[in-house]
């Protein structure tokens, strides 16, 4: 799963936590890896804490 413009690191920090995913540098940039299920619930969690990072800075 590549990884979106402007995550930071304590969000990697906390998904890497939570979700038993790798980070992983290719020529296209950063990407997690890991299992499917696990894959689909750090999205979910990354954008549960963008979102909430978006609606800090509003």
């Amino acid at each position: 799963m590549k990884l979106p413009n402007g995550i930071g690191e304590k969000m990697l920090a906390d998904t890497f936590t939570k979700f038993d995913v790798e980070l992983k540098h290719t020529e296209f940039g950063p990407v997690l890896v890991g299992d499917i299920n696990e894959l689909e619930n750090a999205k979910d969690f990354i954008i549960k804490l963008m979102n909430e990072r978006l609606k800090e800075l509003e």
